[in-house]
């Protein structure tokens, strides 16, 4: 998937050897901008597929809203936990509604969709800043869709919004 292993070949490329530091992609803020690109793009298209089927069983979304000043106050750490549950919630949805999906627009845009969120997933697992690893034990808030394209709606807020903002906050640590 050349989308998900540009990210992905992106960030290791450019990771030291001492600890994994992202710097291209945090440094440069034209990838991030290429990723919310490619979110709306996708959020488009999905918009375009001819008779898209409700989901029968509900997607479970994460609820990624914030407010700016809450964000501010967390930790980078905190910050990368809290997007690697909404992470993992959201490539849930998506495997999720793949199984659901067999109409061709639709089925293909969820296999990108999933490419693309699970590239990040892995990507941020891949930080650390303290000596313990992610653990799938988080609970984030979360609503149930029946619409496909919420599922696209989330991802692209999720990287407009936290994704966004988090390799901002990376980048005053990193790009000195």
């Amino acid at each position: 998937s050349p989308p998900g292993l540009l990210l992905l070949t992106s960030f290791f490329l450019h990771v030291k050897e001492d600890r994994a530091s992202p710097t291209r992609l945090v440094c440069d803020n034209r990838l991030i901008q290429k990723y919310i690109m490619e979110a709306k793009d996708m959020e488009t298209r999905v918009g375009q597929c001819q008779a898209l089927p409700a989901l029968s069983c509900p997607a479970v979304l994460p609820l990624v809203d914030f407010t700016f000043q809450q964000w501010k106050s967390k930790l980078n750490e905190t910050k990368r936990r809290e997007i690697l549950c909404d992470l993992a919630l959201l490539v849930g949805a998506v495997a999720g509604a793949q199984g659901q999906v067999s109409e061709e627009c639709g089925a293909r845009q969820l296999s990108q969709l999933y490419r693309h969120a699970n590239s990040f997933f892995l990507l941020l697992q891949t930080f650390s800043w303290e000596a313990g690893h992610w653990e799938p034990s988080c609970s984030p808030h979360s609503m149930e869709q029946t619409h496909i394209t919420s599922i696209f709606l989330t991802y692209r807020q999720l990287v407009q919004g936290k994704l966004r903002f988090f390799f901002e906050d990376l980048a005053k640590v990193l790009c000195k």
